[in-house]
């Protein structure tokens, strides 16, 4: 596709002339390198609690990120008005904010060629509200068939339809059409006299409201829900201490994301913050975890055709074998550190600059069945699901709460227990692995990624993993 045929083109009447005049507005104070990014969104949103729609909204938001780039300084603006006037005047103010040596813009463009990801029969907005209401209804009315003892059922749906166009500095052009829709379901349930319970499940990806009616439909995101809030009915108090733990396949690897993944990315290790700065080529690892960041999975969260600076994604191996071999660069991160862009350069919006970000971030499956796994534990604790955690990047501790998990006795899964915590350091846990399970999965397409102060979607995944050595927060006496 050309820019002739391209959404901003059809819609705003953007041609190959004006890019080239606001890129070389944007190098007019000097500068090495700039980009453009223009986004039209449309979003939509459902919540409905106790059988009742609380709201129902549809919103669009548009608008140019202009970024100039001289060594080490950035200079960004934006503008929510696409008429040229207000585009010239923030590319004038990127220039100025990055003065530097004088530079010029490339004269032509040539089409970057990324994915095919997420192809679509119908965008997202093209299914009617009803539709919609109508999911979130089924989900609702699943839950509390599921049993007696559920209470109240909250549950939402949302979708997006983001069109993308990034020109640089450096001719090259890049288009996306990038759909995300997402559905969750939240179930409270209670003993007689007893403390609440809750249960979450949810998913989706770069789908389209027929994901939900074909693939997975809102009875089967409901029916998890409330199995984890009846399951956690019959919990015990987590157990203290130094224990062997097993992580289960799929959405666990969320601590491999927050513990480790964040770690490697460039900006961090540019800067010399992170605790694997300058270990690339180093066993940081068990010789067991090879460790993949893959933007070229078809119709996960966390895919894209080409990134937010108009590369073309790819699968990056971050650790192989347990050494370390390489970091998430985007275009800042790999121009000061003489490397590769790896198509990682990810933002909020236009109103963001872009940062190395992960995608979908897993571990690749091992060689062992996961029931020997467990059968090989005397005593420890077995993660299925983790609410909250948060990471100091800085040494790689981390804290995360495991909002279901189990206790393991005598090689056997036992009961259920509440209030448990990991706590330990990124580095450290996984040279602690000892098995690798051949069972990987990702996760069900809920992950959200904060990073100064920008939130992105990502997804994370994990085949079933033995740690020998971590330290669990309960609160059993």
């Amino acid at each position: 596709m050309g820019l002739a045929e391209s959404f901003f083109a059809e819609r705003f009447g953007i041609t190959e002339r004006d890019l080239e005049r606001y890129l070389s507005e944007a190098l007019s104070a000097g500068g090495e390198y700039a980009d453009l990014y223009f986004e039209y969104l449309s979003t939509s949103s459902i919540s409905i609690d106790e059988g009742i729609v609380k709201s129902a909204t549809e919103g669009v938001t548009l608008g140019i990120g202009i970024r100039v780039i001289v060594g080490e300084r950035t200079g960004y603006a934006y503008s929510d008005d696409l008429s040229p006037e207000k585009i010239l005047k923030a590319a004038r103010v990127a220039a100025c904010i990055a003065r530097g040596p004088a530079s010029v813009v490339k004269s032509g463009f040539e089409e970057a060629r990324g994915h095919n990801l997420y192809p679509m029969v119908r965008a997202p907005h093209e299914a009617g509200l009803l539709e919609r209401v109508d999911l979130v209804k089924r989900a609702d009315k699943s839950a509390r068939a599921y049993d007696a003892r559920v209470f109240q059922v909250q549950g939402s749906y949302a979708d997006s339809l983001r069109h993308v166009l990034v020109a640089t500095s450096e001719g090259r052009l890049s288009f996306d059409r990038q759909p995300m829709a997402r559905m969750g379901v939240t179930v409270l349930a209670r003993e007689s006299g007893g403390a609440p319970q809750t249960g979450h499940s949810g998913g989706g990806g770069r789908v389209t409201l027929d994901f939900f009616l074909n693939e997975k439909t809102p009875e089967h995101f409901a029916r998890e829900a409330a199995r984890q809030a009846i399951v956690l009915l019959d919990s015990v108090e987590a157990p203290a201490g130094e224990m062997t733990v097993v992580l289960g396949p799929g959405w666990p690897g969320i601590l491999l994301h927050e513990a480790v993944g964040h770690g490697l990315e460039a900006d961090f290790n540019r800067k010399g913050t992170s605790a694997f700065t300058g270990r690339i080529g180093q066993q940081v690892a068990s010789p067991l975890c090879t460790v993949i960041d893959d933007g070229t999975i078809g119709s996960r969260r966390g895919s894209l055709n080409v990134d937010d600076e108009g590369v073309p994604t790819q699968q990056n191996v971050l650790i192989e074998n347990g050494v370390l071999r390489g970091y998430l660069q985007d275009k800042l991160s790999s121009r000061l550190m003489r490397s590769q862009s790896t198509g990682s350069g990810r933002r909020e919006s236009y109103q963001h600059i872009p940062m190395p970000r992960m995608t979908n971030t897993y571990m690749l499956a091992g060689e062992s069945d996961p029931e020997e796994i467990i059968r090989s534990v005397p005593k420890g604790l077995y993660c299925t699901t983790f609410g909250g955690g948060q990471v100091d990047i800085t040494n790689g501790n981390f804290v995360f709460a495991a909002s279901e998990s189990y206790l393991i006795e005598n090689g056997r899964i036992t009961r259920p227990v509440r209030g448990a915590s990991l706590i330990g350091n990124g580095p450290e846990a996984l040279k602690f692995v000892s098995m690798v399970g051949r069972d990987l999965l990702l996760d069900e397409g809920i992950g959200v990624c904060g990073k100064e102060g920008q939130h992105v979607p990502v997804g994370v995944g994990i085949p079933t993993v033995k740690i020998d050595k971590i330290t669990v927060g309960g609160t059993a006496a």
